[in-house]
């Protein structure tokens, strides 16, 4: 096992940065290419919204219920091992989702899409951490940060122009040569066992973990929907039994999963929480803003996908500046720049995208969210990074995944959540308001309710209240919407006050980092 000497970089570093990058870019784009492609998806499976909800969700689900328990492992038995694994596990499970016969089909591809991500994803920052030091290292993490958001905005482009020649499960099966390659390109390029640990793994933790984070992700979308109240208080009660288990077993095991001493690390739980908000904030305002611009705007798929194209602009332009502000300003101050422009972006959103807004104020929109997350991301990965010892970088890694999956999942679901009840409430008050509220049948008011795209669908059988109908699922997404938006905004002005207060300035953060520093040192000394 060979280590690192602080400022160094690995051999062929701009190789070995440009494979865990494409390995990144698979995981990414899995994540991001769902959403344009929900409302043909809902109509062919006519799925509810809560079925829809759960196909978005479904590939965060599996990568957020799994990175830390996988980035211990990784820790423990080789990274690149679970990259080559994670790789070659993706390829099949894209192509059962692009041909999944039904909703049961896709939602299980997607999940152990997810999972297969699990593998390979945590390692990409693991390595990263293993084999460069210093400022070297932060630029790393910038374009790794940059690059794996910007494919995440540029996701729906590609599912877009996809789905103007191709069925929808083509936007799964197109990742599955980018698979192919990266899975080549690790196996020669990528160095194996670099400041691994000897530690043996917390396997019982680690398996609580999966379920603590499964079940508060489906106890949130489970929860708005009618007849599901007590499996959602089900899951619920799960995730809060298992997350108490899971700290509990953390505190008192010799060899933790989770290292809780580090984790209360100033640097390390206040960028974890930071990260989960921004990167979260990005996926769920795509989500719900895909369905808007197709559903509402009537835009196509390509022009949809399109929609997302400036915030991947604005994000791989902003981070070199981002590691510089790092560098010279500290993580606190360049975090709450971002958190700014991501306020501004959602307000925006808020108030603006409404059935008559222009293209030009939607990309506004994305292009503040890409300034912000552009900003944002690179401090929010690179605290965590800095916080523990290069042995425990899957802990940190598996953290930073799940600043984008687990927030991306937590955000897409409750965002989705407030959508779905939102939708119904709001098309089940027009009906009760209208003058033929007495000839429409509840198997009627349950579809029109149901979700956009089966509204739709009534809309063809009965072409003579077509306008009518679509007016009225119109209206009740957009109601629908604005709840969204206005709960991601309460979201990330609690985040940026968190940050305001939590976070250490600059000097007391580079006083914190070289104490942490010295503290693994020496712990690393006396184990040895």
């Amino acid at each position: 096992m060979t280590t690192v000497e602080k400022g160094s970089v690995p051999a062929r570093a701009g190789l070995v940065l440009f494979v865990l990058i494409l390995v990144a870019a698979v995981a990414n784009l899995n994540l991001a290419v769902a959403n344009v492609a929900l409302p043909e998806i809902g109509r062919d499976f006519d799925a509810s919204q809560t079925q829809l909800n759960l196909i978005a969700v479904a590939y965060s689900l599996g990568l957020a219920a799994s990175v830390l328990y996988l980035g211990a492992i990784g820790d423990r038995y080789g990274r690149k091992l679970l990259l080559v694994l994670g790789m070659a596990l993706s390829i099949p499970a894209c192509i059962v989702a692009g041909f999944a016969p039904n909703f049961e089909v896709l939602f299980g591809a997607r999940l152990v899409g997810g999972l297969s991500a699990g593998l390979a994803y945590p390692t990409t920052l693991a390595l990263i951490t293993a084999l460069w030091a210093g400022a070297p290292r932060t630029k790393a993490i910038a374009l790794w940060s940059a690059l794996g958001g910007a494919l995440s905005a540029l996701g729906p482009l590609l599912s877009g122009a996809l789905l103007e020649k191709f069925a929808w499960g083509s936007v799964f099966i197109v990742t599955s040569p980018l698979a192919v390659l990266a899975l080549v390109l690790a196996i020669v390029l990528v160095p194996s066992h670099v400041n691994e640990t000897t530690d043996p793994v917390d396997n019982f933790g680690g398996m609580v973990s999966v379920v603590f984070i499964a079940a508060l992700v489906l106890g949130i979308n489970f929860a708005p929907v009618d007849g599901m109240g007590t499996l959602a208080i089900g899951l619920g009660a799960i995730a809060i039994a298992s997350g108490a288990v899971f700290v509990f077993r953390q505190s008192r095991a010799r060899f933790p999963l989770y290292d809780l001493s580090v984790a209360r690390r100033r640097t390390f739980w206040v960028a974890a929480l930071a990260g989960i908000i921004v990167f979260g904030s990005l996926m769920g305002v795509i989500f719900v803003g895909q369905q808007f611009l197709q559903n509402v705007l009537g835009y196509s798929t390509l022009a949809a996908g399109a929609s997302t194209l400036p915030a991947a602009i604005a994000m791989v332009l902003v981070a070199p500046q981002s590691a510089k502000l790092v560098e010279s300003r500290g993580s606190r101050f360049t975090l709450l720049f971002g958190y700014v422009f991501i306020v501004v972006g959602l307000v925006l959103a808020w108030l603006t995208w409404k059935e008559d807004v222009s293209y030009w104020v939607v990309a506004l929109s994305y292009v503040f969210l890409g300034i912000g997350v552009g900003l944002a991301g690179t401090p929010a990965s690179r605290s965590l990074t800095g916080a523990v010892p290069v042995d425990r970088a899957g802990m940190a890694s598996g953290t930073a995944d799940l600043q984008r999956d687990l927030g991306g999942a937590i955000m897409q679901s409750t965002l989705g959540a407030l959508l779905t009840a939102g939708y119904a409430a709001s098309f089940t008050s027009q009906i009760a308001s209208s003058p033929d509220a007495s000839s429409i049948s509840a198997e009627t008011q349950s579809v029109l309710t149901k979700s956009f795209s089966s509204a739709a669908d009534l809309a063809t059988r009965y072409p003579q209240y077509s306008e009518q109908i679509i007016g009225a699922a119109k209206q009740a997404f957009l109601d629908g919407d604005q709840k969204s938006y206005a709960a991601a905004i309460l979201v990330v002005l609690v985040g940026a006050v968190l940050v305001f207060f939590a976070f250490p300035k600059h000097d007391e953060e580079k006083r914190l980092l070289a104490q942490y520093h010295s503290i693994d040192a020496r712990r690393s000394q006396s184990v040895g």
